[in-house]
């Protein structure tokens, strides 16, 4: 998240029009979370202190620096060294072979060039912040990782040989839409031409992967996590569960992570609401996260999850009384 302080953010907009070139408001406001007004007061600033920004008007116009101003390297705000630690200290978890000596030599460079303060930061962030990431289940090649990166970039189609689960190695092509660090594991999501469908491929269960010469238009937004986490909501489960909610859809995704089912808008006759379907390993997990719902809700499909939902009210009025007396 972007930080709140507008001192901050007038840097932020210097480094993003150093790095990118030329931005239009409308991409500088998206990416600094403020308004477009916002951004022209912050260019402003700039201006003030002497940085010298071009402003064109038109549908292709925006805001660029003058080719011939460059930034001394490595300038980095409090805000920036506490972002740059802390997400060095998360990459130890996350399955990268050689990580752990990558992110020592980065911390050690970030500290050679940095001032006292803010080196003093970043090694008090180095020796006493941990993380409760879970781990990656194995480690994964860094260059696995950069080519699909790249190739999801470029929307460039790639080739790679799988292995599945249970099953004989694989040669397909994919369209990589967008990878994901979900769960412990590395997830590629992508169009597989061999199924004709959306896949997610485990990036620990690829031998090779290249990317070849064609091409192709990725939807637009496109969330990688997003799709992973309801297409893990879909697996089938010992219990398959139809739930009607007395709310809106946008409360109901505000309150419903997106792991615990997909959700619809549904509206026939007096009765309306937002149905969730999804799968569920254990009733007695489904009736407890029913239950904490702050909305009331209909139980259409199992009927053995109105038995298990009366056994918990049960249960939770006999603990309540007991405690009274």
């Amino acid at each position: 998240m972007m930080t709140s302080t507008p001192h901050a953010r007038v840097l932020a907009a210097l480094e993003l029009l150093q790095s990118r070139g030329q931005l239009s408001g409308a991409e500088l406001a998206v990416r600094l979370q403020v308004d477009r007004r916002t951004v022209r007061r912050y260019v402003e600033t700039l201006e003030a202190i002497g940085v010298p920004v071009l402003a064109t008007r038109g549908r292709d116009g925006g805001y660029a620096l003058m080719p011939s101003f460059k930034l001394p390297p490595m300038m980095f705000s409090n805000d920036e060294a506490l972002a740059l630690g802390v997400g060095l200290q998360a990459a130890k978890q996350l399955g990268l072979a050689g990580a752990v000596p990558a992110v020592a030599s980065a911390f050690a460079k970030l500290e050679r060039v940095m001032p006292d303060a803010l080196k003093l930061r970043v090694r008090a962030i180095d020796e006493t912040v941990a993380i409760d990431a879970q781990r990656a289940r194995q480690p994964i090649n860094a260059a696995l990782l950069a080519v699909l990166t790249s190739a999801a970039q470029r929307q460039q189609t790639v080739e790679l040989v799988y292995q599945a689960l249970e099953s004989e190695p694989t040669t397909r092509r994919a369209n990589p839409y967008g990878l994901a660090y979900y769960s412990g594991s590395w997830y590629l999501v992508a169009w597989c031409h061999l199924r004709n469908a959306m896949r997610s491929f485990r990036l620990d269960r690829m031998a090779t992967v290249k990317a070849v010469g064609a091409s192709f238009a990725r939807p637009k937004n496109f969330d990688a996590l997003t799709y992973l986490k309801h297409s893990v909501a879909q697996i089938p489960r010992a219990h398959s569960f139809r739930v009607l909610l007395n709310t809106d859809l946008a409360t109901a995704q505000r309150t419903i992570h997106v792991e615990f089912g997909a959700l619809e808008y549904v509206s026939s006759g007096e009765r309306s609401g937002v149905r969730v379907t999804g799968q569920a390993v254990n009733l007695n997990w489904l009736a407890r996260e029913l239950a904490a719902l702050p909305f009331d809700f209909e139980i259409e499909t199992p009927a053995a999850l109105r038995t298990q939902l009366r056994k918990l009210a049960t249960r939770l009025t006999q603990l309540s009384e007991a405690r009274r007396r």
